[in-house]
């Protein structure tokens, strides 16, 4: 892992700012979801991107019923259902 030798204080709502040259780095703008995830005793955050729900795919996205589904695995269900060959 590398030190950016940023620090930052929470606000009384637990809120912690991200310096824009961080955010210009990481091409991340106002209003971009970021995933967290939370690594032994490290919290990461990361720029959220929409994946498949089976696969984790993240190309030939379509979203169904408020999931995400790429094409390839439309075509394999259609395959495991005997839609198409």
């Amino acid at each position: 892992m590398k030190s950016t030798g940023i620090v930052r204080k929470l606000d009384e709502l637990g809120r912690i700012t991200l310096p824009i040259e961080l955010r210009r780095t990481l091409g991340i703008e106002e209003r971009d979801s970021l995933e967290i995830y939370v690594e032994d005793d490290r919290i990461i955050l990361q720029k959220y991107e929409p994946t498949d729900i089976f696969t984790g795919s993240k190309n030939d996205l379509y979203e169904y019923c408020g999931k995400n589904v790429s094409k390839e695995s439309i075509i394999e269900m259609a395959k495991m259902a005997n839609l198409i060959d």
